[in-house]
């Protein structure tokens, strides 16, 4: 293929995020104000319970079957790896950057969780219909495309709304704890000495271990001293109970966490859509075209087509707010550029081609190529949802979208013609 002809290709899509983009970003300014902060949360948990999950299940359920699960086998494999290698790059850049307490999962999250499906499902079908494609006829490769691309998608969802979303959504608690921890040491400091020592005596019994710093030097020496003897006296018989109680605690709260973090609806959705996908019977209940329950799968259609625009709007309204009041730093966007960009992107050629050589993949030359743009695609729209609903950096999100996608634009072009001349 032609390099103008490749560059049209992989810019397009990217040129439509970007207008997209723009108009959300007019609408959120001060003039217009349709897309204000509070109208962004809404159309967030919308995209997050309602948008996403029925772009999940449509794609899922209507394209992937148990024979294509079985010979795919090698995809989930691949976006793990390519998931593992961004956590481990990105941790390591958090570490040697050190961009803020509050943006450390941020920046992880960029790193690890790729756009796998929202990108791919416009550039796959266009490489197929480009004059000259070195791929498939264009029908074939078209409907071939999709499926890979489908089940990349609802693969990366898992990733995305599972570790990612858990990863940001601690590093927000984590964060907003500090700060009300600082808010209330800082109104402790402010308060005069005599009532502090007043209110010192008056503290309920069960909340004399967290006022213990309040008390005044000899009522806290006296209270240490009973403190002492009561702990000598009761930790002989509740030791052991002790410790067993918050092991279990631990791993009660761990099961629950885990639970929560699978549990999403994004994760419901995908794992519905593949036990539809793989069941012939339910298959024809609901998918096909003279299915007696299509009507459930042409709803979903509907509300699916709104996630992509959606998602892009809120980026855009985002992207108003962070460029004028960000601080994010320079070498943050510049580390995650690289990593997503070059980095990433060579380890994929090793894994890929390792795979191939091993006789891991099947001898399909756009498989391939699906699984090295897991390695190359900027990150995931999903993550700028995650950070809105936690309102954990969502101002910083906007400004490392705006470049990384901007750079997509030659990233793409150039790795794809990279690609393709090692598949053919």
């Amino acid at each position: 293929m032609k390099f103008w002809s490749l560059l049209i290709v992989a810019w397009m899509p990217i040129l439509e995020v970007l207008l997209i983009g723009s108009v959300a970003a007019l609408l959120a300014t001060s003039y217009i104000n349709i897309l204000s902060s509070d109208a962004r949360k809404h159309v967030n948990k919308i995209v997050f319970a309602v948008f996403v999950p029925a772009l999940s299940f449509t794609c899922l359920a209507e394209s992937v079957t148990l024979k294509d699960l079985i010979s795919w086998w090698f995809m989930p494999v691949n976006l793990a790896i390519t998931f593992s290698i961004g956590v481990t790059l990105g941790w390591i850049a958090a570490k040697i950057i050190i961009p803020g307490s509050h943006l450390q999962s941020l920046v992880i999250a960029c790193c690890s969780g790729g756009n796998w499906g929202t990108l791919p499902l416009i550039i796959v079908p266009a490489l197929c219909s480009e004059p000259g494609s070195p791929f498939q006829k264009a029908s074939d490769c078209d409907s071939k495309g999709l499926s890979y691309v489908s089940l990349s998608l609802a693969l990366g969802n898992i990733f995305i709304w599972t570790h990612n979303y858990c990863v940001i959504e601690r590093s927000a608690k984590i964060h907003k704890g500090r700060f009300l921890k600082n808010s209330d040491l800082s109104k402790i400091r402010d308060t005069d000495l005599e009532s502090s020592e007043a209110s010192s005596y008056v503290v309920r019994e069960e909340d004399k271990g967290d006022y213990e710093t309040l008390l005044p030097p000899s009522t806290k020496a006296d209270f240490e001293e009973r403190k002492s003897k009561n702990d000598t006296s009761v930790d002989a018989i509740t030791n052991s109970r002790g410790r067993f109680q918050e092991i279990w605690n631990i791993f009660k709260k761990n099961a629950e966490d885990i639970m929560e973090f699978l549990l999403t609806p994004p994760t419901i959705a995908a794992f519905i859509g593949l036990f539809v996908g793989v069941i012939p019977s339910l298959k024809a209940l609901i998918t096909v075209e003279d299915a007696p329950l299509r009507v459930i799968q042409s709803s979903l259609k509907i509300l699916a087509n709104a996630a992509i625009p959606c998602t892009i709007l809120i980026l855009g309204g985002n992207l108003t707010k962070g460029i004028q009041k960000s601080t994010l730093k320079p070498l943050v966007v510049v580390a995650i550029t690289v990593i997503r960009y070059v980095l990433l992107p060579i380890c994929g050629i090793g894994v890929v081609t390792g795979a191939d050589k091993l006789g891991f993949l099947p001898e399909s030359p756009l498989f391939k190529y699906v699984l090295l743009i897991q390695f190359t695609v900027p990150p995931a729209m999903s993550i700028g949802t995650i950070a809105q609903l936690f309102e954990a950096g969502e101002e910083e999100c906007s400004v490392i979208f705006f470049w990384t996608y901007l750079i997509a634009a030659v990233a793409l072009t150039v790795w794809s013609m990279v690609y393709m001349s090692i598949l053919f």
